[in-house]
């Protein structure tokens, strides 16, 4: 039987996704055939695989692994389009849009295409690592579970539950999750791990024996803060906050309410010459900006209005009068344009909003989603990109005979007649290093050597070493092998 082993949190962003990465590549680097799997998944940070699209992290999980991505890896996303609604993704597929109260009676349905994603992953390999969701301590949320303790039951796979110890409490987070939980769940526990410690971890071994006393679970390690995890694509946009970088060329970038494929951003972050600075709603965009990024949405129009709402038009306007370029990624593309039509109702009510009108396109959504990678050449500079396509609508104009690429013969986005506002629908183009290097170059940044692929592959590599060290990884292993 396939060695399986679940990693699940006693509350949201301890670190799981980054742990089942890590442990990917250490047991990848032991010659083992890994895959990772989280059931459910909550995000608008999205990647193309196989089959259709999945949360980011996972994508993330699979290059740990060394293989290409599937929509197996995560067969349910829920991509949130509004407070209180989400996009539900079957499958890599869209199902349905759903309001949250409702999701409940869905999940019911869900299960079967769930452990069939899962029964597929086993077959072709030696190790399955399955994230949670959330904690299995919101125990409002068990019935018809699918995310943590109904799904590790249902498909028999041990449980290690992990604490944050940065946010204090972890003594209360491991031995309350356990106290609220179904004893049939607590029975799925396995053993326990202690995230994001900062010091001497010496000075926690009263609280990890307590740990073990009270819950009988036996610990498997205590990790400490690991440093470079900002160089990993973040999946939770809560964790984009403030500025990144210290180079002379500030990028802005506002944060939407509905924020989609944020790490569009992370090849431009970790750029020696390039400051990337998050704007907040209430906070004006600055107009001293070089660069105005307008991030990809999973609601174009609400974040329209979000977007004027907070007075960023003005302050984008007051920018290119001071000189600034901009630039717009697919929905931010599309909020470029004169007008956004959504005659079917897709993303509200049927009808049309005006855009910012610093493109002279016009996008008219349609039910069809667009899911491709797409391999494209900048035509500026003649640089080669590799990168994908989440959207839907379709965006014309007289801008379009200004192309900012060429996708085999075809144009693709943008450029306004000044040159300085551009749109495109490729995701992941900065990526692409010569492109990044050209494209900053034009903004008067002195971009660095290094190759955004290799730093990827080089901190999986360090996160993995980080968890040999400080992790009974031997005894994960045993533990996964003996479900």
């Amino acid at each position: 039987m396939t060695a399986r082993l679940m990693i699940q949190g006693a509350g949201s962003n301890v670190g799981k996704s980054m742990l089942v990465a890590g442990l990917c590549r250490v047991f990848a680097r032991q010659g083992l055939q890994v895959r990772p799997f989280k059931p459910q998944n909550m995000s608008n940070n999205a990647a193309v695989a196989v089959g259709g699209e999945i949360g980011r992290a996972q994508a993330l999980q699979a290059r740990a692994c060394g293989v290409q991505p599937t929509v197996h890896m995560n067969p349910v996303l829920l991509k949130p389009e509004s407070e209180t609604g989400a996009q539900v993704i079957v499958q890599g597929q869209r199902l349905t849009t759903v309001r949250a109260r409702d999701y409940a009676s869905l999940k019911p349905d869900l299960m079967a295409p769930v452990l069939d994603s899962f029964a597929r992953l086993c077959a072709e390999a030696d190790l399955v690592i399955v994230e949670g969701a959330g904690s299995p301590a919101e125990v409002n949320l068990r019935a018809h579970d699918i995310a943590n303790m109904g799904f590790a039951r249902a498909a028999g796979v041990p449980v290690i539950l992990v604490g944050d110890i940065d946010r204090g409490g972890v003594v209360a987070q491991l031995v309350g999750t356990q106290s609220v939980i179904d004893p049939d769940d607590a029975a799925m526990i396995r053993g326990f791990l202690v995230n994001k410690f900062r010091g001497d971890v010496r000075l926690f071994d009263d609280g990890y024996d307590f740990v073990k006393t009270r819950t009988g679970w036996p610990g498997f390690g205590v990790l400490p803060w690991f440093a470079d995890a900002h160089r990993l694509p973040a999946e939770d946009a809560a964790d984009l906050r403030g500025s990144r970088g210290k180079g002379d060329v500030l990028i802005a970038v506002p944060h939407l309410s509905r924020i989609a494929n944020f790490d569009d951003l992370d090849p431009l972050a970790q750029e020696p010459g390039v400051t990337v600075q998050m704007v907040g709603a209430g906070h004006p965009l600055p107009v001293e900006a070089d660069l105005v990024i307008i991030p990809g949405s999973k609601a174009t129009i609400a974040d329209l209005a979000h977007f004027r709402a907070q007075g960023w038009d003005i302050d984008l306007a007051a920018a290119l009068r001071r000189g600034a370029h901009v630039l717009g990624l697919c929905g931010g593309y599309q909020m470029l344009g004169r007008i956004i039509a959504d005659p079917d109702g897709i993303e509200g009510a049927p009808g049309h909003v005006a855009g910012l009108a610093l493109l002279d396109v016009a996008t008219t959504m349609t039910p069809e989603k667009r899911v491709t990678e797409t391999t494209a050449t900048h035509i500026a500079s003649g640089t080669p990109v590799r990168g994908y396509e989440i959207h839907i609508g379709r965006t014309m104009g007289p801008d379009c005979a200004r192309p900012l690429f060429d996708v085999a013969g075809a144009p693709e986005g943008a450029i306004s007649a000044s040159g300085r506002v551009m749109g495109s629908y490729l995701h992941g183009m900065f990526s692409a290093d010569a492109f990044r290097r050209a494209f900053l170059a034009r903004l008067g940044a002195t971009p660095g050597n290094a190759s955004y692929d290799a730093t990827i592959e080089a901190t999986l590599d360090a996160l993995a070493d980080h968890l040999e060290a400080h992790v009974d990884c031997a005894g994960l292993l045993a533990l996964a092998q003996r479900a």
